[in-house]
């Protein structure tokens, strides 16, 4: 076995900052350069001093903990204390993984590092994804969620900004982030809390302030809007292309459909995001669903998703599950365009 010795140089005039930081915290990893920036703070690169393994490392500001992301809001947008519980107790391929956490005037989240950054860059900005890889990540992404869900957990910001890519390579594993906003409930709780981002929440949030509430399938409507903004390269409900407020888009899951920007996409896949985007949470797809549906019945790409959970040491059971049958009907052409939703805003001429 050959032994390498790794040499890190730290300019002390240039890392002056490292003191702004807990005294915990600085004596093992060394921050770096911002990563990003959100609502409630920021994410920075860090080293390890004793590997010199990279880190990231989530800096959740306190005092911006009264700032809320709609004017219905009444409770504070993060709570720093159910992420890191959910964090601990999760173990999956998945979810991103806690490595230590610290605090002082701020919050310090220490997270293993994703060197492929978040979907949001890969899916808003050209080339577009293939149909093959969204297929690929959202599976992931199902399997992610069924596992939270199984344990009582619902995310409640499901987003493409978290859902972080671990590598460059189109070909890599995902992991879902940020729980600031999850709730652990028992079988039978609803949440009736407004949270969530605009885009992505569910009709049944938006309506939860009476005494309805709202529970799991929350989570199946923002994997709705993922799957069909990885699918179009567009978001299915905006201020921009509507008449209609975003609210009234959403609750009457009136989406804006677009004929050229999904020409080239299989009718199987519109099929899965159409079922998570309806707003009767009776007749709305549940993950074990989704996952059951005839587009997701890809034995090469779970297969692919298996090899590099090899590669990691990490792997998960995946039952085998029969396929339901689509309501959409084959097409008989490899192009043949998709005929426009029952319920949509079409494009303008």
């Amino acid at each position: 076995m050959v032994n390498n010795k790794v040499f890190f140089f730290s300019d002390l005039m240039v890392d002056s900052h490292q003191s702004e930081y807990p005294k915990e915290l600085s004596e093992k990893y060394i921050i770096s350069r911002k990563l990003g920036s959100g609502a409630c703070g920021e994410v920075k690169l860090a080293f390890e001093r004793t590997t010199c393994r990279k880190v990231a490392i989530k800096i959740i500001n306190k005092s911006k903990f009264t700032t809320g992301a709609l004017p219905e809001i009444q409770e504070k947008p993060f709570n720093v204390e159910t992420e890191v519980e959910i964090l601990k107790k999760v173990n999956h391929p998945c979810l991103i993984k806690i490595i230590d956490f610290f605090e002082g005037e701020d919050f310090y989240i220490v997270l293993e590092l994703m060197e492929g950054g978040e979907l949001f860059d890969r899916v808003l900005h050209p080339p577009r994804l293939s149909e093959a890889t969204c297929k690929f990540y959202f599976y992931q992404m199902l399997l992610a969620v069924q596992y939270l869900h199984e344990r009582g957990i619902i995310h409640r910001d499901l987003k493409l900004e978290n859902v972080l890519l671990s590598s460059s390579e189109e070909n890599c594993l995902i992991k879902i982030t940020d729980f600031g906003q999850s709730k652990i409930v028992g079988e039978t709780s609803l949440m009736q809390t407004l949270c969530g981002t605009p885009n992505y929440l569910a009709p049944e949030v938006l309506n939860s302030a009476g005494t309805a509430g709202y529970g799991r399938s929350v989570d199946c409507w923002s994997l709705g809007v993922i799957l069909f903004m990885c699918l179009s390269g567009y978001p299915p409900f905006s201020d921009q292309n509507s008449r209609q407020s975003l609210r009234e888009q959403i609750t009457r899951g009136e989406f804006f459909y677009s004929a050229e920007k999904w020409k080239h996409v299989s009718k199987e896949a519109f099929d899965l995001a159409q079922k998570l985007l309806t707003v009767d949470i009776g007749k709305r797809l549940r993950i074990e669903q989704a996952l059951e549906h005839p587009w997701l019945q890809d034995k090469s790409m779970k297969d692919r998703f298996q090899q590099l959970l090899m590669q990691t040491n990490d792997l998960v059971t995946i039952p085998e599950v029969p396929a339901l049958p689509s309501t959409s009907k084959k097409r008989h052409r490899e192009k043949e365009e998709l005929p426009p939703p029952k319920r949509a805003v079409h494009t303008p001429r």
